[in-house]
């Protein structure tokens, strides 16, 4: 990863200082030598995370424009800086490129081609994030697992996952987001992946990607850069995703809770409340890297709802085929830990708190509906809007109401203009307790006012809404 080849990678104009003018290639190659062989220590979006021997990429965003960093980075120790233009004062050596994110995306293709590690892509509508996090866990039982964080899914986050894998790195899994058609072929394209995970499809993104039917073809875009001797698994219980039946000439790996059809299933489900849950796993011969005779065991999920043992029968397959054993595939499930916003489970002083304010679409929203009646109290819903789900988005916010209301919830408290049909379909529904406020920062006023001891608080919007400040103001609580 040196200058000369960054430069290539993203086909940019290197440009470096020399006595009183630049001197870029073609004009000056012994002046660039002395710079171009430097390799970069790493590769970043913001300037706040410049160490010496980084790589600085300077884009236009919409708040702020990277490009007046430009002379800070250098003076933090930076060794280049990828820019759309170039300084009038060069401070230190600069890769000058047409658009820098397409640099970012074209740079992280070039590194992710010298790892010559497996490479696990997640994607689907629902619990991506949390299926990364068991696959991550069971793998780490016997590989250097490199996996995203955060919310790093997009076409920006991704090269991001892809230049902060560390050298010594053995398995790397990486979480692909979309909600447009052929984002996932950018993304494929730098992932490159050995191994495609496929969640669900369910109702979200309608709005750009139209159906379901969409959302599958845009999901399947995945397939087009992997390793076409990879795997592929697949949710055999999802409708969409059980007519694929194959990838590159090989058939999926299914695996879901119905004994027929699905390659790994799992059986005798034990709901552990908030605590998780427990489950037999039953995988076929079939399987790559199981048992010829297939085999069976017991596995126990710390995270809360019983729709992690999907994902820890996609962890379960993804560890098999990568050489694990059912022993190391148990203890790596059982050692995951909850991500913030993403069905967390916290106590914030006499209150339970079921952080899932990262994002929110009808199926997921409803799952952690499921997830708050399991918990002891009086049973809060602080529900917010749900974006990106095109013209039925009003009846989909309504049908969230009557299911809040249907399975027993006591109090529901809604924000934003969509929520206000959430909550008419819960009142519509005969829920009694209902709020509904024009907006975050109103019903964040209300809302200590409303809460009693005790209660389990479930906190769940589309991220733009920004709840995370009420979970914010909930762990503040004495």
């Amino acid at each position: 990863m040196t200058l000369w080849n960054i430069a290539r990678a993203c086909q940019g104009r290197l440009v470096v200082p020399t006595g009183n003018r630049p001197v870029c290639q073609g004009s000056g190659i012994r002046v660039i030598r002395r710079y171009s062989g430097k390799e970069a220590a790493g590769i970043v979006l913001d300037s706040r995370q410049v160490e010496p021997g980084f790589v600085f990429v300077a884009a236009r965003g919409e708040r702020v424009d990277g490009h007046r960093f430009i002379p800070e980075v250098f003076e933090k120790g930076a060794i280049g800086v990828i820019c759309e233009q170039e300084p009038t004062e060069l401070p230190g050596p600069c890769i000058v490129v047409k658009d820098s994110l397409e640099a970012l995306r074209q740079v992280a293709a070039f590194y992710r081609q010298q790892m010559p590690v497996p490479v696990v892509g997640v994607t689907g509508s629902v619990g991506k994030t949390s299926t990364k996090e068991m696959i991550a866990a069971v793998l780490a039982r016997k590989f250097v697992t490199h996996k995203t964080k955060g919310n790093f899914n997009n076409e920006v986050g991704v090269p991001l996952t892809l230049l902060s894998m560390p050298a010594d790195t053995q398995a790397a899994v990486v979480e692909m987001g979309i909600n447009h058609f052929g984002e996932m072929r950018r993304l494929s394209q730098m992932v490159r992946p050995d191994f495609c995970v496929m969640t669900n499809i369910g109702q979200c993104h309608l709005e750009f990607l139209g159906s379901r039917d969409g959302i599958l073809q845009a999901k399947s875009e995945i397939f087009e850069f992997m390793n076409p001797e990879g795997t592929v698994f697949v949710n055999g219980d999802d409708d969409k995703l059980a007519g694929i039946r194959e990838v590159h000439g090989k058939r999926p790996v299914r695996f879901g809770l119905n004994p027929e059809g699905n390659d790994l299933y799992a059986d005798e489900i034990e709901n552990l409340g908030l605590m998780g849950s427990s489950a037999m796993i039953h995988v076929s011969a079939g399987v790559p890297g199981a048992p010829a005779q297939g085999t069976d065991f017991a596995v126990r999920i710390p995270l809360p709802g019983t729709h992690m043992v999907y994902n820890a029968l996609a962890a379960a397959a993804v560890g098999f085929s990568l050489g694990l054993t059912e022993e190391e595939i148990a203890d790596g499930i059982a050692s995951v830990q909850p991500v913030s916003g993403r069905g967390r489970v916290v106590t914030a002083g006499d209150l339970t708190v079921i952080d899932d304010c990262y994002n929110a679409n009808p199926v997921s929203t409803k799952a952690a509906i499921d997830l708050l009646c399991l918990a002891r109290g009086r049973k809060v819903a602080v529900l917010g809007d749900m974006f990106e789900l095109g013209e039925r988005e009003e009846e989909l916010h309504a049908q969230v109401g009557r299911y809040a209301a249907q399975r027993g919830v006591d109090c529901l408290l809604c924000a934003g203009s969509l929520s206000c049909r959430t909550a008419r379909g819960a009142q519509e529904a005969g829920l009694e307790q209902v709020f509904s406020f024009e907006s975050r920062d109103e019903l964040q006023k209300a809302l200590p006012d409303l809460l009693l001891p005790g209660d389990s608080v479930l906190v769940k919007a589309s991220h733009s809404m920004g709840f995370e400040k009420i979970v914010e103001m909930l762990l503040e609580r004495k």
